[in-house]
């Protein structure tokens, strides 16, 4: 299976595609006014200590002073000169009858200290900084002076928990570095895991360096940009090519893959072309179809994506396909098709949480059968978790896939204006009928001669066409005349009543 990344760089805009076998599956979008600061680490100074509110303003280089709590203090830094804080050993609270440190305990004005920030800066609020630092991979999370080894809560399995600790216990050794093993390390083979951590030995031995030379206000560590971030979790040896559109990202792409993959240094190249990166893999026209609802079938048959705040229903139709044989085959075959397309569309689309797939009936156990297979199988090559339960008697799949960011349609749309994001808007004879309640009301509300209607052009030509009686009905009852105007930048539900 040939695979490959591409990434297209824009001054405001950088979009990631992965792309299989010349067909877009992925796509990542990363826009720079929603950039933040979380996740990067300073090396900032104290500048005032409020022991009312045991907490600091911190200098770290950003427009407002950030802001440090005693709770976010991992315990009292080792004397002026020494290493940085440890981030093991509690939070700095205390409990129980152990003496509970103050702020000025625990920090002076003056002072540098290595902080990392946990929320961005809002309206006039400064960020919100910790000591505990956390530096993430594709499957673990660092802890630099926690020497613990964690596995998240949701990796239920015992057997699994069990497996993951003996895999990582020898390869973390008598280092000093704590880890967590995150979700999506549930079933990934012992090569990906020790990749990751050498990964993180790579990227804290660089953060070190830049502590030890940073001045005040630097940032000693930044959470990677997006084209990064893809290769770090998305870089391995099934990728036969990385395409970079942008020749100062490509010299990133290429330094930080020589760094830290030595192995897949050949597999990065520029791309200098004349059409656009994205145009030539077809993959603009992927996007847009990518935010219809109705997906195409080579069969002739159709998916209808439906994304709503409690899930994400996906219905199988048989189109006009009727098939060479019987309907069951028909039917199966559509399914089959439909399981395929329906796994690229989650990966494509970015969806997550509680899925439905309503495919369509079958009687055949076998059928049934084979059709998750398809299913799961097309779901094996997804970088978030998904699980698949049985089919129901109803023919409805249930599954789930772990949410990581939003949806592709959530990124790249808002709700519709004109139907509040209902998917529907009201006939031209609701809202003629709204109107005529509405000139009824303001009639007995206020005291005017005349009245002005202002609404979209249907709307008006519908009231002047075919509600012509009733109009002359209408005003011989409020004893008032009426007069409509078109409005071409009105909405079909949007109107106004002027009373002149």
């Amino acid at each position: 299976m040939s695979e490959e990344i591409l990434i297209n760089m824009t001054p405001r805009e950088t979009r990631v595609g992965v792309v299989e076998n010349g067909m877009l599956q992925e796509l990542h979008v990363e826009r720079t006014s929603r950039r933040g600061y979380v996740g990067n680490v300073y090396k900032g100074r104290v500048q005032r200590v409020m022991p009312g509110m045991q907490a600091v303003f911190v200098d770290i280089g950003l427009e407002r002073a950030a802001f440090l709590h005693a709770s976010d203090i991992v315990r009292p830094p080792l004397p002026e000169g020494a290493e940085m804080p440890s981030a093991g050993g509690g939070n700095g609270n205390g409990n129980g009858n152990g003496h509970v440190p103050s702020i000025s305990e625990l920090v002076h004005e003056g002072q540098e200290i290595v902080v990392q920030v946990v929320k961005d800066p809002i309206g006039t609020k400064g960020a919100r900084l910790s000591t505990h630092l956390s530096i993430p991979s594709r499957y673990l999370v660092l802890l630099p002076h926690a020497r613990t080894l964690g596995i998240s809560t949701r990796i239920e399995d015992e057997a699994e928990r069990q497996r993951l600790k003996d895999v990582l216990t020898p390869l973390i050794g008598e280092t000093p570095l704590g880890y967590i093993v995150r979700t999506n390390a549930e079933g990934q083979s012992a090569e990906s895991l020790a990749f990751d951590v050498t990964y993180l030995g790579k990227v804290w031995r660089v953060v070190q360096e830049n502590i030890a030379k940073a001045k005040v206000g630097e940032r000693v560590y930044e959470e990677l940009s997006l084209p990064l971030r893809a290769l770090r979790d998305l870089l391995n040896d099934d990728i036969e090519k990385v395409r970079v559109d942008s020749r100062e990202t490509f010299e990133k792409v290429a330094k930080f893959v020589h760094k830290f993959m030595p192995s897949l240094d050949d597999r990065v190249e520029h791309y200098a072309g004349e059409r656009p990166i994205f145009d030539l893999y077809g993959v603009e026209d992927e996007i847009q179809r990518a935010l219809r609802k109705e997906v195409p079938l080579k069969s002739g048959g159709y998916l209808i994506v439906d994304q709503t705040e409690a899930m994400t229903t996906i219905d199988v139709n048989t189109g006009g396909y009727l098939g060479t044989r019987n309907l069951e085959e028909t039917v199966y075959r559509t399914n089959l098709e439909a399981a395929q397309a329906a796994s690229r569309q989650l990966r494509l689309r970015n969806l997550g949480g509680i899925i439905i797939i309503d495919f369509i009936d079958m009687t055949d156990e076998e059928h049934k059968r084979q059709v998750i297979r398809m299913l799961e199988k097309g779901l094996s090559r997804d970088h978030a978790k998904t699980t698949v339960y049985p089919m129901s008697q109803l023919g409805l799949v249930e599954m789930t896939r772990k949410r990581t960011t939003e949806s592709l349609e959530r990124q790249l749309c808002e709700p519709c204006p004109a139907c509040m994001g209902r998917g529907t808007v009201k006939t031209a004879e609701t809202v003629t009928y709204e109107i005529f309640r509405e000139i009824t009301r303001a009639v007995r509300q206020f005291n005017a001669q005349k009245l002005l209607v202002m609404a979209s052009p249907k709307v008006v030509s519908r009231i002047l066409e075919e509600e012509s009686t009733a109009v002359a009905e209408l005003e011989e009852f409020i004893s008032k005349s009426i007069r409509f105007q078109a409005e071409e930048h009105y909405s079909q539900e949007q109107f106004d009543v002027v009373l002149l």
